[in-house]
């Protein structure tokens, strides 16, 4: 199934640690500050910043850092312009990337971008080269230990979500849109905690790494998390839990 699910997966309970956790502050505050200034400071009419600000309360995020966040996307507050811009590429054996950025200097992160994706062997693609290959989902993932199968099927069926699959030791649960968040409130009347939960890019099919090619997949997709201008990136590979535990513990 989803290797990059399972790569969310193991990658989240890696990153307990302060310096993971100011790296996903700073990711979630660009968001709220993209979010308001697309779509208005109102999270009842903007189900963008509504998302935003329920995921960073689920990391715990103090109140004023959500609410300065919002200030500045509204205008309130003077900060820092961001721009949004998404990059398409392919990795190692085919594998279709979309690299979603929030920057300060354009001509700069596509220099950047370009480097990164060359170095640990990949490419950049002109628009549209990758971006059919993937639809906007919510995504879902909770540890199998947490729920019973048919019992957590019949729980987000109910709530409105496409569909739940088997993903090694997780369940990989995926919703439209506008129904993750009654997913998400499905689950907690049941006292269920995701491993993550967050609305983005699903691919449709999936393409099958494993050796040398997984583990330098692997490194890419780090390597691109790492850089600071990075919010997010999807791809639509499959590579075994087993191989992303061992990538995850050398490093």
């Amino acid at each position: 199934m989803s290797g990059h699910s399972k790569w969310a997966t193991i990658k989240h309970k890696k990153a307990a640690t302060d310096a993971k956790r100011g790296r996903v502050f700073t990711r979630l505050i660009r968001e709220i500050t993209i979010a308001a200034r697309i779509g208005g400071g109102d999270p009842n009419t903007n189900p963008r910043l509504r998302t935003a600000i329920s995921a960073a309360k689920d990391e715990n995020m103090p109140s004023d850092n959500i609410e300065r966040a919002l200030l500045r996307g509204t205008g309130q507050l003077e900060g820092e312009q961001y721009d949004e811009v998404t990059f398409e590429g392919y990795g190692p054996g085919g594998v279709g990337m979309l690299i979603q950025v929030v920057t300060t200097n354009r001509n700069r992160i596509v220099s950047e971008m370009r480097h990164v994706m060359g170095k640990n062997g990949g490419n950049m693609a002109e628009a549209g080269a990758v971006g059919w290959m993937f639809h906007r989902k919510g995504e879902v993932i909770v540890p199998k230990e947490l729920a019973d199968e048919d019992k957590l099927m019949g729980i987000v069926l109910e709530a409105g979500a496409d569909d739940m699959r088997d993903d090694g030791s997780s369940w990989y649960i995926v919703t439209p849109p506008e129904a993750f968040e009654a997913v998400k409130d499905a689950l907690a009347k049941e006292n269920i905690t995701p491993a993550s939960a967050e609305i983005g890019m699903v691919p449709q099919n999936y393409v099958k790494l494993t050796g040398a090619q997984a583990q330098q997949m692997l490194r890419l997709i780090e390597a691109l998390e790492e850089h600071d201008d990075v919010q997010h990136v999807y791809a639509n590979f499959d590579i075994d839990e087993s191989e992303i535990q061992a990538a995850v513990g050398a490093n």
